[in-house]
């Protein structure tokens, strides 16, 4: 089923404080056109610079992640991104007045009630994916931290975390089967930190704007009362007490598990840095944004190789051809031994798609080669024209009159041979309107993934004679 993009209906905002600066800033979410992706612009600078929110616009992950482009940059986008996807948005201009997203509760809940307030609008633009084909793994061992992506149907992620330093926490692990169950298993999940991190990062004069409301603060070690009185005045809090669980504010947990499943929700905000909503099983071992960051990375470079290749049609053995071989020989005039397409499974307003399956018992083979059987460069273009032929027959109110002619054929390229057992997938790309009986259209040839042959083709459509 094809799924459209999708953006805001309008724009909404929210306002909160920074987490390392403190200070107050405003952050705007607002619909974006189709392809657009996730884009920050900082709307407090002159000339309003804008950020692609990618991994290579990554230059800080030490507790958040920053995107910076020359000396501009925006902190802690995570929270924001992760509930962008976790809702299905695939375009937003979000504007910021500060060099930071507002922390927040420190989860994602707020920017969802945001999004859900203003609500969502389908484009009319078919989404993208990066699909995962093959096991792909980063891993750092010095750190034991391992991200592996393996293929699947859908996006899903399992985490796992481990605490060494905490035998409140010890090991814990989250699972989100769906998107569809993002708002409520995982966007209240808000950001975590151990104490002994709380009192170095305010001795570096960090997280000024870190309180009770914004974090999970965790016991990592006993504390005296003269202690957490000290800790009180730090946090301009009255009191502070330690809860049994080992929490130091007056939280509930949202989950028991809640810690694993906010990296979980980091771990969504940060592949969004790919380019593209994924398609495959992620399994993180001890994540980080380090860790996340480099991941997307690895995911991004292969969708930029993937762009440059042309997408091989579904070819679903179950499904009903829109042509067979009957209804071929009906439109084209080519029979044995030149009739070389066997099936048409797809056509559309400006493509086509057409099957052969190549077996030993094809005449050429005879001596073409008589111990390497190959089948002739020359016959795979002859069958990507029948294939455009069709398409271009289609358009005629009685193709069994008419025959299409080659005018001219450009830019044929062979990059593998074709043999016996070879089932090749034709698709011929309508390059120009045809005007006056003349189709331009671009053709490529598929076995499995590899592209096997290629060319550009212009064809007059003739009506026959008597």
């Amino acid at each position: 089923m094809i799924e459209n993009q999708n953006t805001l209906a309008n724009s909404v905002t929210l306002t909160g404080k920074g987490l390392h600066t403190g200070a107050v800033v405003n952050l705007v979410l607002n619909p974006a056109p189709v392809n657009h992706g996730y884009k920050f612009k900082r709307v407090d600078i002159e000339g309003q610079p804008i950020i692609d929110a990618v991994a290579e616009n990554v230059s800080f992950t030490e507790r958040g992640t920053v995107l910076q482009k020359k000396d501009v940059s925006v902190s802690t986008i995570e929270h924001s991104l992760a509930a962008l996807r976790g809702l299905g948005v695939d375009n937003c201009l979000i504007e910021v007045d500060g060099p930071e997203v507002p922390i927040l509760d420190g989860s994602s809940k707020y920017f969802v009630d945001a999004i859900k307030s203003v609500g969502i609008e389908e484009q009319n633009e078919e989404r993208k994916y990066f699909v995962i084909k093959e096991k792909m793994v980063y891993e750092d061992k010095e750190k034991g931290v391992k991200i592996v992506a393996i293929p699947d149907d859908t996006f899903s992620v399992d985490t796992h975390v481990s605490f060494n330093n905490s035998i409140l926490l010890g090991n814990q692990f989250a699972s989100l089967e769906s998107l569809d169950n993002f708002e409520e298993e995982v966007s209240a999940c808000r950001t975590f930190v151990f104490l002994h991190e709380v009192e170095m990062l305010m001795e570096h004069n960090l997280i000024k704007g870190g309180d009770l409301d914004n974090a999970i603060i965790i016991m990592d070690k006993e504390v005296s009362q003269e202690e957490l009185d000290r800790l009180a005045d730090l946090f301009n809090q009255p009191r502070v007490e330690v809860k049994p669980i080992g929490i130091l504010n007056n939280l509930e947990l949202v989950h028991q598990n809640e810690p694993a499943r906010h990296k979980l929700l980091d771990i969504i905000g940060d592949l969004c840095l790919a380019g593209l909503p994924i398609k495959g099983k992620i399994i993180a071992t001890r994540p980080g944004h380090q860790s996340n960051v480099e991941f997307a990375k690895m995911l991004r470079c292969e969708i930029k190789k993937c762009a440059n290749k042309p997408v091989v049609p579904e070819y679903n053995l179950s499904k009903e051809p829109v042509f067979d071989i009957n209804q071929i020989r009906g439109m084209l005039p080519h029979r044995y031994p030149f009739l070389l397409i066997d099936k048409i499974i797809d056509l559309q307003e400006n493509f086509v798609v057409g099957i052969k399956n190549i077996t030993v018992n094809e005449p050429f083979f005879q001596g073409h080669f008589p111990t390497e059987p190959v089948m002739p460069g020359v016959l795979l273009v002859e069958a990507m024209a029948q294939c455009g032929g069709i398409f271009v027959l289609n358009q005629v109110e009685d193709p069994e009159n008419y025959s299409t002619y080659f005018m001219k054929m450009d830019n044929i390229k062979f990059r593998k041979k074709v043999v016996p057992g070879d089932t090749v997938i034709f698709k011929l790309d309508l390059l120009t309107p045809i005007r006056r009986g003349v189709a331009n259209m671009r053709g490529t040839a598929f076995v499995g993934d590899a592209v096997v042959a290629e060319g550009e083709f212009m064809a007059n459509v003739t009506k026959n004679k008597a």
